[in-house]
């Protein structure tokens, strides 16, 4: 899958997605060091174990370089940064039952935005799935030739046991 790249210095207007999110009575935020086992909980329950190792990386540093949806004190949805290396955004993911409430975005945005004020002015989005989503999303543009990028030679997860 290619990556991605985004320009941090022209990202479009995020507030009025941070109140629509609000106004749903969903907190977008940091979590805790604390909170790292519920967050690594919530990744291994709804998608794959690359990306609780990644969320893992995300609590290694300060700040967590990590964002979080909640609700009724629940998970909804993650995304993290300089996980895969640096300036690169991910893993990022909403649970099933929360998708539609624009939570993706708001997390993406949250995430791009903490990028730009460590002062990068680029990330990247590495192996994208949804291409269309990031490119309306944020204007990412695909990046010639980096497909599999930084992800070459992937160790593969063992046969579960029966």
């Amino acid at each position: 899958m290619i990556d991605m790249l985004v320009r941090l210095y022209a990202l479009p207007e995020s507030q009025e997605l941070y109140d629509r999110v609000q106004d749903a009575g969903v907190i977008l935020r940091r979590p805790g060091a604390y909170e790292k086992h519920l967050v690594e909980a919530f990744v291994r329950q709804n998608f794959s174990p690359k990306w609780v190792s990644e969320v893992q990386v995300a609590f290694s540093r300060q700040p967590i370089s990590c964002f979080i949806a909640t609700k009724d004190k629940e998970v909804l949805g993650f995304a993290c940064y300089e996980t895969t290396g640096r300036g690169y955004f991910g893993p990022t993911g909403v649970g099933e039952a929360a998708r539609g409430l624009g939570l993706g975005k708001a997390l993406l945005f949250k995430a791009l935005e903490a990028q730009r004020e460590a002062g990068y002015a680029y990330a990247f989005i590495g192996g994208v799935g949804p291409k269309e989503f990031y490119a309306k999303a944020v204007g990412a543009v695909e990046i010639a030739g980096s497909d599999p990028g930084v992800y070459v030679d992937i160790l593969p997860e063992p046969p579960s046991e029966s």
